[in-house]
């Protein structure tokens, strides 16, 4: 098989470009990133490009399949940049997809792209997925869902995969969870079980979380198995409050909801932070998912725990992890966060 991971210098692209040169029915791989990494690997070709305005078509020629991760999460203060990278550079992929014959394509949905849901039950994929409209986030996930619809329709006889994993960590991918969501404040040291003076206890918050190397092997089959349809993605336990205080030697401490909300709201306004307040509601509002299709269909089960994926993010946050690619680079300390600072908290590109 010949397969193109769009997007595939990031969190999930790195694990999953590994899994890919690790099959044997994987022949060739094509890497597309807006910026190329110094990180090679067996059997991959790189290929720069940004959906926004690349001739996607002749990269997709002669693919398998293609899978799609790109995503853009800044500049969260400019949400047209996003919406034009994210909706319509997904759209631009789909086209190019039917214009390649590519027989075969592979999206990075998300949990955020469902609705307000319930977080005493599990839902499963039949959930309606229109997001939360106070977030960005929300609204451009939901909107390709809606996007790959049609997509479907007009072309029957290509295999779309939908995966709508969880919040999806690793330790490579830590100092780049900083910057996108945390920012260049956040300090390294405090990271570290004993330090977090408490952790919020607010109302509804329940992550479903997952490794990124157990996300891309459910790519990968996705890939290499005659699959169709949406697979929600997560690890068990369902986290808490309580589970992310354990991890990290602290307390609990009980925040109203709307204060929280008050708090980022405010970090985001100041430019202290760069993730949008919307963002905070929605996680509250999404469903807790249920995972057996993954099980079932694609035969898929995680090897890492959902605490021990959070415990890879936290140790990599208080080591400044990264690796060689644009989006992972390492925490270099202070000269890269001015660097983060001088080109705008939750502003950059």
């Amino acid at each position: 098989m010949r397969v193109v991971v769009v997007g595939a210098t990031g969190n999930v692209g790195t694990s999953l470009v590994r899994a890919l040169a690790a099959d044997d029915d994987v022949t060739s791989i094509v890497g597309v990133a807006r910026r190329l990494p110094g990180w090679r690997v067996d059997r991959t070709d790189w290929r720069q490009a940004d959906v926004a305005d690349a001739d996607l078509t002749r990269i997709f020629d002669g693919a398998d399949a293609v899978v799609h991760l790109a995503w853009l999460f800044q500049p969260t203060r400019d949400p047209a940049v996003t919406w034009r990278a994210n909706v319509l550079g997904s759209m631009r992929v789909f086209r190019a997809v039917a214009e390649a014959g590519v027989p075969a394509l592979i999206h990075a949905s998300s949990v955020g792209a469902y609705s307000p849901g319930p977080k005493d039950r599990p839902v499963d994929e039949s959930w309606p997925t229109h997001g939360w409209p106070g977030a960005a986030y929300g609204r451009e996930k939901a909107y390709v869902e809606r996007v790959l619809d049609v997509f479907e329709h007009d072309h029957p006889n290509i295999r779309v995969v939908r995966m709508r994993p969880g919040f999806t960590f690793q330790r490579a991918a830590a100092t780049e969870q900083r910057r996108l969501f945390g920012g260049p404040f956040v300090p390294r040291w405090l990271i570290r079980t004993g330090r977090v003076p408490f952790v919020p206890d607010i109302p509804g918050l329940r992550l479903q979380v997952l490794h990124a190397d157990d996300a891309a092997e459910a790519y990968r089959l996705a890939v290499t198995r005659p699959v169709r349809g949406a697979f929600n993605l997560a690890a068990e336990p369902v986290l808490d409050a309580s589970d992310l205080a354990a991890l990290l030697g602290t307390r609990t401490v009980t925040v109203p909801r709307g204060l929280a909300r008050a708090a980022m709201a405010a970090g985001w306004h100041l430019r202290l932070a760069p993730a949008e307040p919307g963002l905070l509601e929605l996680v509250l509002r999404i469903p807790v998912m249920k995972i057996e299709r993954a099980r079932e269909v694609l035969g898929w089960q995680p090897r890492h725990s959902s605490l021990q994926a959070m415990r890879e993010l936290f140790d990599g946050l208080h080591d400044g992890a990264g690796m060689d690619t644009p989006p992972l680079a390492p925490d270099h300390g202070p000269v890269s966060r001015v660097r983060e600072f001088a080109t705008g908290i939750g502003g950059r590109t």
